[in-house]
């Protein structure tokens, strides 16, 4: 680096041009560096998971549609919800038990899921993962009960 910041000072005090070349030369370094800081955060955030419903810890009549929104738009293929009933009212001791046979599709920004039939009443984990635009994958977990 040093030889190269002598060669350059050597440039500019042999050929008055030389400070043009230089001045190029630093702004071909410089311009993408406040480019880049100049771009929106979110352009390099990574998708989030910003409403559900119901949502999280909420109590709720007994749904057929659950519902998680994204700030980004989904690939479909690279989906995955796992829901559970972890509790069931008046059983001390229920053993987790998956809930099975529901469909999940992403329109866009939504991933909604079809149950075949409505929840019975009790506690319900839902676990879900998800891939967007960025190609990264993200997952979480929420609870809530139905009543």
């Amino acid at each position: 680096m040093r030889i190269a910041i002598r060669e350059v000072a050597h440039e500019v005090a042999q050929d008055p041009t030389a400070e043009t070349i230089l001045m190029r030369r630093f702004a071909l370094l410089v311009a993408p560096a406040f480019a880049m800081m100049a771009l929106p955060g979110a352009a390099f955030a990574h998708t989030k998971l910003l409403s559900s419903s119901p949502i999280a810890n909420a109590t709720v009549a007994k749904p057929t549609k659950l519902t998680l929104t994204f700030s980004e738009a989904l690939v479909g293929p690279l989906l995955g919800i796992e829901l559970v009933m972890t509790g069931m009212p008046g059983m001390a001791d229920h053993a987790p038990m998956p809930i099975k046979g529901f469909k999940n599709a992403a329109d866009g920004k939504v991933l909604t899921i079809t149950l075949p039939r409505a929840l019975p009443a009790g506690a319900y984990n839902l676990k879900w993962h998800a891939v967007a635009g960025d190609q990264h994958r993200i997952e979480g977990q929420y609870s809530f009960t139905v009543r």
